[in-house]
């Protein structure tokens, strides 16, 4: 049985509203990097989470432990252990982006790091992988959000040896921050009282949860006030 031509479009009309109505809203805020964004999501700790809570409403987080700025390998650099990938358009109006510890870490021992520091970001935050990643970001009308490192609590940290890199990481993503209005980086690398455990993980590399709440809190209070001023 053949239907109306009215009735036909009529029930066509329904069809697409009802799916719009029941599509999930993309939100507007994403997140990426590597385990220092990732830790504790699975108890919904993680520093994303809390910036969630915190502004009351969904942060997308695809971050990825082990994740580098530099990657290689294309299959597994796909799946999000290359940062760049976890990026895949938006549209978002924010993006929180941590990442270059595991480049360190694993790429050089943080020790004679001068060229991957320079693959990283130059000097004076123009050239490099994360420049890069940022413009790709900022093209798509996103404002981003860098997050500097914790420094070590002392105690036979595993990243104790990483100041001296971590310093000058954090000199260049400013330099970086300071080209573009929509750029903004946040340091961590005062958070940390010498000696206070608090912060760290068992690990005492990564954030525990009164880091990340302290951080997200941070991140929160950054986007609040910036979207106040639009």
């Amino acid at each position: 049985m053949r239907l109306p031509l009215v009735l036909l479009f009529t029930l066509v009309l329904s069809g697409a509203a009802q799916a719009q109505t029941s599509a999930k809203p993309v939100p507007r805020i994403l997140a990426i990097g590597d385990s220092y964004m990732a830790w504790h999501r699975g108890v919904e700790q993680s520093i994303a989470d809390i910036a969630a809570k915190e502004l009351g409403e969904p942060v997308l987080n695809h971050s990825v432990s082990g994740a580098r700025i530099i990657y290689g390998l294309p299959i597994s650099g796909a799946m999000g252990f290359k940062i760049g990938t976890q990026f895949r358009g938006g549209p978002y109006d924010w993006v929180i982006v941590t990442g270059g510890g595991n480049d360190f870490m694993l790429g050089c021992g943080c020790g004679a790091c001068e060229r991957r520091m320079e693959r990283l970001v130059s000097k004076d935050g123009r050239k490099g992988e994360v420049p890069t990643l940022v413009a790709k970001i900022r093209q798509s009308g996103a404002r981003v959000v860098f997050l500097g490192y914790l420094r070590s609590p002392g105690f036979g940290s595993p990243i104790e040896n990483c100041k001296d890199e971590g310093d000058i990481y954090d000199a260049r993503l400013k330099a970086l921050s300071k080209r573009d209005k929509g750029v903004f980086f946040l340091p961590q690398a005062k958070l940390v009282p010498k000696g206070d455990l608090s912060f760290h993980s068992a690990d005492r590399i990564h954030p525990s949860r009164k880091a990340s709440k302290l951080i997200g809190e941070e991140i929160a209070r950054l986007i609040r006030k910036v979207d106040r001023s639009r």
